[in-house]
């Protein structure tokens, strides 16, 4: 059965662009707020000593690492968006799906800002706003991406595949085809 013809795959891949769409969205909104309420380098205590939000713009990755270097994240950035692409039309599995979903919608969020924010077109600068003590700070991108790829690094480890069975598992097509069902499915 093609993925196309797979009702199964098509509901997991609606899955997976709600979830991607609702981190994109949550990215983009908290970039545009703290844009609309804080000057760059400006803060507002949310939790005093917790938590603050604290407007910068980063040109590198976690930590500002590689702050010359911002085309090379944004060829990686564009890399991962089209690796989870491909691994989306292959899932059966509902944790790959919400896991590569996360992932994309928090990827897709940064690599907007490095394609379309100054100082120039794939050399823009990320905008972070959260601030925790003795941590960089990060965006909602960040922690969507950082949370999905945790989570697909437990799914692997706990041998769950794309196609929702386990490592040692086969997986059962005249069930599947009997009952529209998938044996396994995580």
């Amino acid at each position: 059965m093609s993925a196309s013809a797979d009702p199964a795959g098509r509901r997991l891949g609606g899955l997976a662009a709600v979830v991607a769409a609702a981190a994109y969205a949550a990215d983009q909104g908290s970039k545009a707020w703290v844009e609309a309420t804080l000057a760059v380098g400006e803060s507002i205590d949310v939790l005093p000593g917790l938590l603050r939000w604290h407007h910068v713009l980063n040109p590198g990755a976690a930590f500002s690492i590689g702050t010359s270097m911002t085309w090379v994240f944004t060829l990686v950035q564009t890399i991962v968006a089209v690796g989870a692409l491909v691994a989306l039309v292959r899932v059966r599995s509902r944790p790959w799906a919400l896991c590569l979903g996360g992932l994309l919608g928090g990827v897709l969020g940064n690599l907007t800002d490095r394609l379309f924010r100054p100082p120039s077109f794939a050399r823009g600068h990320v905008v972070d706003m959260i601030s925790v003590p003795h941590f960089a700070v990060f965006n909602v991108a960040d922690s969507f991406i950082v949370c999905s790829m945790i989570a697909l690094a437990l799914l692997v480890l706990t041998g769950r595949r794309l196609d929702g069975t386990r490592e040692g598992e086969e997986r059962d097509h005249h069930v599947e085809a009997a009952t529209g069902d998938t044996v396994g499915r995580g």
